[in-house]
């Protein structure tokens, strides 16, 4: 980075974990948000209690650093945030379209299921058919661990429209 002064910026990128299951990846994924900004948005019922020592300990002292709210259920989460559908994307293993090949916009939503079950038929129908997206894997080959796709999305869109955060 150069000496400039850089932008700052203020949730470029709102995540959202829908019924995650296994802490420590939560944890990872507030680490994450606290060192780019990205807003969190954690859709109940959650696989663990949000003080759960795993996901506090991968999260390390991020916790105070992450802007993060849990929410009960997918409605509750709905009726309070209202994302608009154009910037809403779900990324899932059965998106047909590469996460790579589409202009997901800085303001985006990115949706993510949890690990053992993904999003269901009831939430994938919130989103446009075009805005199911997948990262591309070897065919026959398992998921990517939750945390290490949502670093992927994050830090594509942050290459994609040159996001800069400050020193």
């Amino acid at each position: 980075m150069s000496g400039k002064s850089l932008e700052l910026l203020k949730a470029p990128i709102q995540v959202v974990l829908v019924e995650p299951k296994i802490p420590s990846n939560t944890g990872n994924i507030i680490r994450l948000c606290a060192n780019t900004g990205a807003k969190l948005h954690l859709v109940g019922p959650l696989g663990f209690l949000i003080d759960d020592a795993k996901m506090k300990r991968a999260g390390l002292d991020y916790h105070e650093r992450c802007s993060f709210k849990v929410y009960d259920s997918w409605d509750t989460f709905l009726i309070n945030n209202n994302p608009q559908n154009n910037k809403s994307f779900s990324i899932t293993t059965r998106g047909k379209k590469s996460f790579f090949l589409n202009n997901v916009p800085k303001n985006s939503w990115l949706f993510f299921g949890s690990e053992t079950k993904g999003l269901s038929d009831s939430q994938r129908t919130f989103f446009n058919p075009q805005h199911h997206l997948r990262i591309p894997m070897y065919r026959d080959s398992r998921c990517l661990n939750l945390s290490n796709t949502v670093a992927i999305c994050i830090y594509e869109i942050w290459r994609r429209h040159e996001l800069k955060i400050a020193k």
